[in-house]
């Protein structure tokens, strides 16, 4: 069997990168367009021409609609995930817990989180999209949980601890609701101190 030229290995290379950077693309156009016109003004069309793509270049990725914006919510989610983490190389000893409750507020009051809410209200309604949000936000949710256990430094074996961060979670889902029709910034702000002070008193 003849191997693999170094010219055929030369121009597979470029193929791949050239694949990868379309459908990193497609992605984020697709979250953007959700975030900007929700589920009935993103069809694939749309998100390919902001894109820069062809349709054919976009299907031949994501074959379905649901392919699609599915995989793009995760993606974000994943990049965001990354973001976080970064943001606290030392955890909430070297931050302050303030500051890591700021942060994970802020993970539901950016265009990732107005993307997911349409794919979740499009999942209510669409059967075939359903179950794939399902699984997909509850993998989020655990990835969520398990980072702001780690940057909080919690220890959940305590009884109460678990359940604290997930409120914590659920406030910040909560506020990002109330993000999405007025500006809450103010408020927030003194919500997030609070919680903070809450956590020092139950995690210290």
């Amino acid at each position: 069997m003849a191997g693999v030229s170094t010219t055929d290995r030369a121009e597979r290379v470029p193929k791949q990168d050239r694949s990868r950077a379309t459908r990193q693309r497609l992605l984020e156009a697709a979250v953007a367009c959700l975030a900007e016109h929700g589920w009935a003004g993103s069809t694939v069309s749309v998100v390919a021409e902001r894109a820069g793509v062809s349709r054919g270049a976009a299907q031949h990725h994501f074959p379905t609609r649901e392919d699609l914006f599915t995989a793009a919510v995760e993606y974000v989610a994943e990049e965001r995930s990354t973001a976080l983490r970064a943001l606290f190389p030392q955890g909430a000893a070297a931050s302050g817990r303030r500051a890591v409750v700021a942060a994970l507020v802020d993970l539901y009051t950016g265009p990732l989180f107005r993307a997911a809410l349409h794919l979740w209200v499009a999942a209510s309604n669409e059967e075939q999209l359903r179950p794939r949000v399902t699984e997909l936000e509850s993998r989020v949710g655990r990835e969520t949980h398990r980072i702001a256990v780690e940057l909080l430094g919690a220890d959940e074996s305590r009884p109460g601890v678990r359940e604290t961060v997930q409120g914590l979670l659920d406030m910040a889902r909560g506020l990002g609701l109330a993000n999405l029709l007025s500006d809450d910034t103010a408020r927030r702000e003194r919500v997030v101190a609070q919680w903070a002070d809450l956590l020092e008193q139950t995690l210290s």
